[in-house]
This record gives C-alpha cells, sequence and structure tokens, in this order.
C-alpha cells in the first residue's frame, strides 16, 4: 500500500521545487525588468539634461558653431555614440553643408579615391576634405535621408553602396543613425551619430530615443536661428538709431536769422534714415545759403549720400558766390562715388543779406513754388539744371545756370522733396501739385512756418492709414 504521508511529501516538495523555480524566474525576470526600467529611465535623464543644456546654451547667446558641437556631444552622451555630425542645407536648398563633424566622426559622405590616398601619407588632407565638401540634396547617404525626410539606422556603413571607396577607410565595422532636422514644416539638415561594432550596434531603443532627441534638436536649432535673427535685427535696429541721431544733428537746429526774412524747415523720414535733408550755410561777404536735396533711394544708402553731399556741399560753398558754380564741384566730387542708380536732385539758394537778392541753382529737384503777396497768386521757379551724379561735369555745367530773383514783403518761396506730391491716400490718390498749391495759397499770409505746418498737417490727413512711402522736406522763405 502506498504511504499516504510519503507521498504528500514528494508531492510537497515537487510544489516547492516548482515554486522555488518560478519565484527564481520571476525574480530574474523583474530584475530585468528593473534593469530595462532603469535604462530607460536614465535615457529621459539624459536627455532631459540634453535639452536643458541646450535651451541654456541658446539663452546664452552661443554662436552657431558652439551650438552645433553641443548638440552633437550631447548625442554622444544620451545615446552612447563614439561621434556625429551635422549638416544644414544651404541658402539655395541645394547643398548640404557641414557644420560640425567631430574629431572621430568616419566621413559620411564618398570621398575621391585620390584623396584617400592622399590620406595615407597626411591624415589631414581627409578632415580638410570632408570639412570642405559639400554634398547634393540628392547625393549619397545624407542626401537619401534628406529627399526621404524620414530618419534611417545601417548596421555596418560599409556595406551602403553610396559611400563607394570611403568604406576602405573604416577599420572596423561602425554602425550609424542618421535623420533629417525639421523645423516649422521645412528641412533644415541632417545629425547622424556612429558607434563603432565592439561597441555594440545601436538598439532599438537607441533608435528611438535618437529620433525623439533629433525632432527636440531640430526644434532648438530652429528656436536658435531665430533667436539669432531678432538679436541680430536688434542690434542693426540700435544701429539705425544711432545713425538717425547722428543724421539729425546734421540737419539744422534752428532757424537762421537773415535780415528781412524769416526762413522755417521740416524733415519727416519714412524710414528711420532720411534720404533728404535741408540746410542753413553761413557764407563769407555777409550772405546765406539754403539748400533741400533728395537722394534717390531709401535708407543707409541713401543716409550715406546724403551726408556725404551736405559735407561736400558745405565745404565748397565758400569757394564761390555763385551756386551754380558750387554744385558743379560738388557733382565732380560726388560723381566717382555714386552708383549708377543713384543720384541727388538739389536746390541752393545764396541770399545777399545786404540787398535782400538771391541766386538759385535748380540740380534736377522739384520747381519751386512761389507766393506773390500782391496779387495772391502762385509761380513757378524753374531754373535750368541736372541732378547731381548723373554726368561727370561736361554737361552738368552747360545745363546748370544760375536763375536770380527778387522778393517783396509778404512773398514766400516753398521748396520741397517728391514726398510731398506723392503721398498716397487709401484710395491710392496722390496728393498731388494742385492741392499742394491750394494749401500753400491758403496759409503762405499766415508765414513760413504756418505754410510748412498746414503742409505737413494736411498730408498727414489726406494719407490717413497708408504708410509714408518717401521722405517728406521743406523749406519755406518768407520775405519779411
Amino acid at each position: 500500500m502506498l504511504d499516504l504521508g510519503h507521498v504528500a511529501a514528494v508531492v510537497l516538495l515537487i510544489l516547492l521545487v516548482i515554486t522555488v523555480g518560478v519565484w527564481l524566474k520571476t525574480r530574474s525576470q523583474l530584475g530585468e525588468i528593473k534593469k530595462e526600467k532603469d535604462q530607460i529611465v536614465g535615457e529621459e535623464m539624459r536627455m532631459f539634461d540634453f535639452l536643458h543644456h541646450i535651451g541654456q546654451a541658446i539663452e546664452k547667446d552661443i554662436t552657431p558653431a558652439q551650438l552645433y558641437k553641443e548638440i552633437v556631444e550631447g548625442f554622444d552622451e544620451v545615446l552612447g555614440a563614439d561621434a556625429g555630425a551635422i549638416y544644414l542645407l544651404s541658402e539655395d536648398r541645394e547643398y548640404l553643408v557641414p557644420k560640425f563633424i567631430s574629431v572621430n566622426c568616419p566621413p559620411l559622405i564618398s570621398v575621391p579615391q585620390q584623396v584617400i590616398e592622399r590620406s595615407k601619407a597626411n591624415p589631414s588632407a581627409l578632415t580638410s576634405y570632408v570639412m570642405l565638401a559639400r554634398v547634393g540634396t540628392g547625393e549619397g547617404l545624407l542626401g537619401e535621408v534628406v529627399t526621404a525626410e524620414t530618419s534611417m539606422r545601417v548596421d555596418n556603413l560599409q556595406d551602403h553602396e553610396s559611400l563607394g571607396a570611403t568604406s576602405d577607410l573604416y577599420d572596423h565595422g561602425v554602425s550609424a543613425m542618421l535623420s533629417t532636422l525639421q523645423y516649422g514644416g521645412r528641412n533644415i539638415g541632417v545629425v547622424a551619430v556612429v558607434r563603432k561594432h565592439e561597441n555594440g550596434l545601436f538598439s532599438d531603443n537607441d533608435y528611438d530615443v535618437f529620433r525623439s532627441v533629433s525632432e527636440q534638436s531640430a526644434f532648438a536649432m530652429g528656436n536658435a536661428m531665430i533667436h539669432q535673427e531678432l538679436t541680430e535685427k536688434r542690434k542693426l535696429d540700435d544701429e539705425l538709431r544711432t545713425a538717425r541721431e547722428v543724421q539729425n544733428v546734421l540737419l539744422p537746429s534752428a532757424e537762421p536769422h537773415i535780415p528781412g526774412y524769416r526762413a522755417y524747415g521740416s524733415n519727416t523720414p519714412a524710414r528711420m534714415i532720411s534720404g533728404d535733408y535741408f540746410d542753413y550755410i553761413n557764407l563769407p561777404d555777409d550772405k546765406t545759403g539754403i539748400v533741400i536735396a533728395d537722394v534717390t533711394g531709401k535708407g543707409l544708402p541713401a543716409g550715406l549720400l546724403m551726408a556725404m553731399c551736405r559735407s561736400v556741399l558745405r565745404l565748397t560753398a565758400r569757394a564761390t558766390a555763385s551756386p551754380s558754380e558750387v554744385l558743379g564741384l560738388v557733382n565732380r566730387h560726388l560723381f566717382p562715388d555714386v552708383r549708377e542708380d543713384m543720384f541727388v536732385s538739389l536746390i541752393y539758394i545764396v541770399l545777399d543779406n545786404d540787398t535782400g537778392k538771391l541766386k538759385m541753382s535748380r540740380a534736377g529737384h522739384d520747381a519751386p513754388i512761389l507766393y506773390r503777396a500782391d496779387t495772391g497768386l502762385i509761380e513757378t521757379v524753374k531754373p535750368p539744371g541736372l541732378a547731381l551724379g548723373i554726368d561727370s561735369g561736361n554737361v552738368f555745367d552747360r545745363v546748370t545756370k544760375d536763375y536770380e530773383m527778387e522778393m517783396k514783403q509778404g512773398d514766400v518761396l516753398l521748396l520741397y522733396t517728391d514726398g510731398v506730391c506723392e503721398a498716397v491716400n487709401d484710395d491710392d490718390d496722390e496728393f498731388g501739385l494742385a492741392k499742394l498749391e491750394e494749401i500753400f495759397c491758403k496759409a503762405a499770409d499766415s508765414g513760413a512756418e504756418s505754410v510748412v505746418k498746414s503742409i505737413r498737417r494736411q498730408v498727414s490727413v489726406f494719407s490717413g492709414n497708408q504708410p509714408q512711402m518717401d521722405d517728406i522736406t521743406m523749406v519755406a522763405l518768407e520775405k519779411s
């Protein structure tokens, strides 16, 4: 008969062995799970540290080259890679240009055989070639990633046909992961990391982490680009404000004292830098010079030419009392340095403080208008003349002449730039000469200052919400 006690003991022993086996297996599995969890948590922590570090780097206004280095080295640390590289698209989006390549990174592009041969005796030949080579967006391994707008894992670079003879440069098997960098829905480049086989192939988890970090890095790089553009724009704005302050110094700080006359001038730039200017110049023999000028174009180039014209005119104005002769000298000085697409229109008046008579020379500028107090009518004053900077001198001197005129009590002469008449309203209609003359005629009896302020105010009302497209400059001269 069976000994039931003995059977029970055997069964218990078997159950114990099974239980212990299950426990050991479960413990082993739990250990593996914990190990995998710790690995994932470790990778996540390294990834978060990397992204935090990149964010801090951007805030410190590091250079783009430093940022690319930080990103590649961060990739290496997060993924345990041996090296990496970043290539960005050129402005024309036709090429991938290397921005940072780790020292130990094998070539990720096809290298000509002759370069490979030279590198055996001179390793720097290979480095120089790789750092300077631009890769077409449809060429090789990098071009494949960019064109497909995807990521890629290559277990052995030596097997990739696009690298050709370059694979001979790898001493050991090398695996790689590559990903396109996208920001705002557009490709901006490619990032790649590599690892020698002796250090292990990249795992599926490595690949997942790599793609995630690539997306975050592209976002960081895009933000850095925008941040840099904004920083550069702020610097440029600061420089333009400084230039505007300097330009304001060049304009008269007060109206001149001219016996028997009152003058009033105004300059309203369309942009921060104006291509218009007006000036009053104290001349020998108790004379006063009055200038208004308009440089073609806008912005900094026009402002620089304006400043140059003002300086040259002030230097030459004392040489002769003839306005046309002064402008002839100015033209000869400016012509060699004026671009073909630029010129200066200008009116220069020399007023004799003793006699009250004035001489005028008009270098291609809008014709001044003269209000006659005794008739209440307006005359257009049109001395002949050519704009500065168009001709080297012969034609300018032949065409540009002095024009003498007298003003009576109550008469007002208005000099203005084309920004006045060319101001537009919401219907795209121009302010025009007729409206200018109408307002001028109504305000003239109130004097020079009233004329300029009335016109400026009416131009602003007329334009409404339309932006000012051109500089507006005026000088009114009243015979008191």
